[in-house]
């Protein structure tokens, strides 16, 4: 069913229950409860503790601040729009104004009883403790996301690939036919995952760093690179001069190709293109200005090369 999501049905479950446990307990405004569970439900975790925080802070000073102000100047309008221009600057220094809405129902319940005492302040507070607390306990049930990150992890390693090889076929036949789709596609997908690596992250609250978004981190890196490399890999490959070290690169992008994963091989990497640069560098000068002009490129593509090993490279540095 279009938007029965796992957060609709936790905030259904938990509205039920907070309205049903204050109604038992026989307390005034027990729908209350249900507005509180609605609101206070977040995506993540993370997000619901923050926002239970500023919603508890937020209601307590209101019905302090409410009921202090509604004895000493009346239970009228006047009153209650005075406490409005008095209480939303205080929520904003404190920066919880998130919470200004329910401590506006607070409030209102005190203007409605129109009698502060020890019998209204409990009243408030329970139902503010069965509405944040059953927030709290239905939004401890989250979805594992380690499989999805795990799948769109295989489908940026394939579409990583896919470019590394075109790059190879394109030194190699300038002819050759590519769109670059897989680089907008996997761009796309770099974002998608790295969204959910995050929600995946606050709903671990003793967990401040993840290794999954640091691995799209770092593919994320790796891909500005790639895009700087292909424009230099299209004027490199319309020069129809037939030169060695045009295909040693190639043929290198080739191997690399068939290495994408998530394990560490970024030292055998680096070794055969230190050693491919070493066997250009010791090869016979150009002699002429395109020659040179094809060796420039490709030492140039040989550095940003050696950059996109190496942000691999840190990535299990920082995870060690």
């Amino acid at each position: 069913m279009v938007g029965m999501g796992y957060r609709t049905i936790k905030t259904a479950v938990g509205a039920g229950l907070a309205m049903w446990i204050a109604s038992l307990l026989d307390l005034e405004f027990a729908t209350f409860a249900a507005i509180i569970v609605i609101m206070c439900i977040e995506k993540t975790k993370k997000k619901t503790l923050i926002t239970i925080k500023d919603k508890f802070f937020a209601s307590l000073l209101s019905l302090v601040l409410g009921a202090l102000l509604f004895e000493l100047l009346g239970y009228n309008p006047i009153v209650f729009s005075l406490f409005i221009l008095f209480f939303v600057p205080i929520l904003m220094r404190t920066h919880i104004q998130s919470g200004f809405v329910t401590s506006m129902v607070v409030v209102l319940h005190v203007y409605t009883v129109g009698e502060a005492n020890w019998t209204m302040f409990l009243n408030e507070l329970y139902i503010i403790f069965i509405g944040m607390g059953i927030a709290l306990l239905v939004n401890s049930f989250m979805p594992n996301f380690k499989r999805d990150i795990e799948l769109f992890k295989k489908e940026i390693e394939q579409k990583f690939e896919v470019i590394l090889f075109e790059f190879s076929a394109h030194l190699r036949d300038s002819m050759r036919s590519w769109d670059g789709k897989e680089i907008l596609e996997v761009e796309e997908l770099i974002n998608e995952s790295k969204s959910i690596a995050i929600q995946d992250v606050e709903n671990h609250l003793l967990r401040k760093q993840d290794k999954d978004y640091y691995y799209l981190e770092m593919r994320e890196d790796q891909l500005e690179l790639l895009k700087q490399m292909m424009k230099i890999i299209a004027v490199f490959s319309s020069s129809s001069l037939d030169v060695k070290q045009k295909e040693m690169f190639a043929e290198f992008l080739e191997n690399l190709s068939r290495n994408v994963h998530s394990g560490d091989t970024t030292d055998i990497s680096l070794n055969k293109l230190e050693e491919l640069s070493s066997v250009i560098g010791d090869m016979e000068l150009p002699k002429i200005r395109e020659e040179f002009e094809v060796r420039a490129n490709l030492f140039y593509l040989i550095f940003e090369m050696n950059n996109y090993l190496n942000i691999k490279k840190k990535l299990f540095e920082k995870k060690d």
